[in-house]
């Protein structure tokens, strides 16, 4: 005689990732070394996926970012540098003439 087979699966033990945040931490606009470490090199806000936080976390890390980008005590942009770099490139392509139509002859 054949057993009878449960339709629900057994759960898989799963080891918990430590949360990035710990227990001491301030999520607060003030907060600025615990603030930069959720923000991209561009000066975006990570997504919960990368940084593994939770729902409540994110929100209210989100909340801080943009407290402190207002109070300017973050930049909304990171260095100006990378910007300027990439029009003066874009400027010496002009000049060779590479973008520019050509005048048509009537």
């Amino acid at each position: 005689m054949k057993k009878k087979r449960s339709f629900f699966k057994k759960k898989r033990s799963f080891r918990r990732r430590l949360s990035p945040i710990q227990q001491g931490d301030q999520i607060h606009y003030r907060n600025i070394s615990l603030i930069s470490r959720f923000i991209s090199k561009q000066g975006q806000i990570l997504s919960r996926r990368v940084t593994r936080l939770t729902l409540k976390q994110q929100r209210l890390l989100s909340i801080a970012i943009k407290q402190a980008r207002i109070l300017s005590s973050l930049a909304f942009h990171t260095s100006s540098k990378l910007f300027e770099k990439k029009r003066s490139e874009s400027a010496s392509e002009n000049k060779k003439g590479g973008f520019r139509k050509k005048k048509r002859k009537k």
